[in-house]
């Protein structure tokens, strides 16, 4: 029997990245995924039929995580589809440099309404789904939050306040036998890094030789970390992060 069999998942932001890697990393261990996506339709579709290739289930579902109205209708579709939840993966944020000279209102709720509100207002829905028999909530934080990059003030605050979110909640919903649960990724390869060139030139090099590993991370490197925690194999942890570097400190 695969690890997470009869197990409902939702991935949100798994359109592209460590969502899309994380969804099909659960799909391929015997859960049904549900692959939220805010506007790429066409890369949330691709992931969904990139599961169905290997034989798992999957439905793409949009949803903008900040706006309450669409947190329902996303829960309300993954009901429709699949049932009870098990898992919830809050992958969904945003991110760009913004040095403190260009602070604006909009950046500030740009960055906490979809990486902070977002995760919130899903864990609050969440608990209308999750069954007696608990689950595993998967916040995705990063290894930013402990180690900030001059430039990128607004996401490290998200993802400190990820992390301490992360714990409070560990504590309040322990008695619901809900497990929460925090991945830190530090330097991975995706299309949004890839965008901004966030490893190209010398800065790519200067990462990979100061991560013992040898190499810039790749979804696949979070997703089986995330596979752990959402598998009864992680049942004894809850309020923990998991910093996945390659050992980058």
């Amino acid at each position: 029997m695969k690890r997470l069999s009869g197990k409902i998942a939702i991935v949100t932001g798994a359109s592209k990245g460590i969502g899309a890697g994380v969804a099909k990393e659960l799909a391929l261990h015997g859960a049904s995924v549900v692959v939220n996506y805010a506007s790429d339709k066409a890369g949330a579709d691709k992931v969904v039929q990139e599961i169905a290739a290997l034989g798992g289930k999957a439905a793409a579902v949009r949803a903008d995580v900040s706006k309450i109205e669409d947190v329902k209708i996303l829960f309300g579709e993954a009901a429709k589809a699949f049932g009870k939840i098990d898992i919830l993966v809050n992958n969904a944020g945003v991110f760009r440099p913004n040095p403190i000279e260009k602070i604006t209102e909009e950046e500030f709720y740009w960055h906490f309404n979809t990486n902070v509100m977002g995760l919130l207002l899903m864990v609050r829905e969440s608990l209308n789904y999750f069954k007696a028999e608990g689950g595993s909530i998967i916040n995705m934080t990063s290894a930013i939050a402990d180690n900030p990059v001059p430039g990128y003030v607004l996401y490290s605050a998200t993802k400190g306040a990820v992390d301490t979110i992360t714990v409070e909640l560990s504590l309040e919903l322990a008695a619901r036998k809900i497990r929460v649960n925090a991945i830190a990724p530090g330097a991975v390869e995706t299309e949004g890094t890839n965008a901004i060139q966030a490893f190209g030139g010398e800065f790519g090099k200067q990462i990979v030789a100061m991560t013992p590993l040898g190499r810039i991370g790749q979804p696949r490197d979070i997703a089986k970390v995330a596979l752990f925690l959402a598998s009864e194999e992680s049942e004894w942890l809850t309020g923990e992060k998991i910093t996945a570097s390659g050992g980058r400190k």
